[in-house]
């Protein structure tokens, strides 16, 4: 057997481990720092810095492993077509900003970082879809008249993202409520979209019953 035909050899358990330890330190140190240095997250995971680029040429490829992987656990969780197909353009809207906000309110440090060049773009691949989604709401809507009209479906749609962003980022600087947070999301999307607060407010989906704990 010559050496192309061998087998690649599985990487060596600690390998394995070190580049697990390295993605679980670098979730939790941007968390409560978005600019920390490589140094941090390698000290966190008890690396040295010259560890780290065994398995990540720089600190951005790292960043965005971390980043790819969390967008791509949030789009999972999103509300699917069948999910959405029953429901009215606002409902629709409300349902996809409410759980977008759920699964980043915890996160929110590490969203802002997924939303920044030059990570946005592998991001915005991931959260094609759920773009996608965005879209046939807002062109449900302007057809049948319950959002502006001044604008294509795909603008519209660039609009009621930035209007969620721009809810993360105050959310995110004010320290602001998970519920106050929810509700701001939903109003400030529809709002974009051309619908008056109050009857956003109508749209707004049902939270969640808290889940039970087990008894200690």
């Amino acid at each position: 057997m010559t050496t192309s035909d061998q087998p690649a050899r599985a990487p060596r358990r600690d390998a394995t481990e070190n580049r697990a330890a390295l993605i679980e330190a670098a979730k939790t140190v941007l968390q409560g720092d978005p600019d920390a240095s490589l140094e941090s997250i390698a000290t966190a995971a008890g690396l040295s810095r010259r560890a780290v680029y065994g398995h990540f040429p720089s600190r951005d490829d790292l960043v965005r492993e971390v980043v790819t992987a969390g967008a791509a656990r949030i789009a999972a969780a999103m509300p699917t077509t069948p999910d959405l197909g029953a429901l009215p353009p606002a409902a629709r809207l409300a349902a996809i900003a409410v759980t977008l906000w759920t699964e980043v309110s915890h996160v929110r440090s590490m969203a802002r970082v997924a939303i920044r060049s030059p990570f946005s773009e592998p991001v915005a691949e991931v959260f094609a879809p759920l773009r996608a989604q965005v879209r046939e709401a807002c062109a449900l809507g302007i057809a049948d008249g319950a959002m502006r009209d001044d604008v294509d479906p795909a603008t519209l749609g660039r609009l009621v993202e930035g209007a969620c962003i721009a809810v993360l980022d105050e959310a995110t600087r004010s320290g602001t409520a998970d519920e106050d947070g929810r509700r701001m999301v939903v109003l400030s999307a529809l709002g974009m979209a051309g619908i008056d607060w109050r009857t956003a407010m109508l749209s707004e989906p049902v939270a969640p019953a808290p889940t039970p704990k087990d008894p200690a």
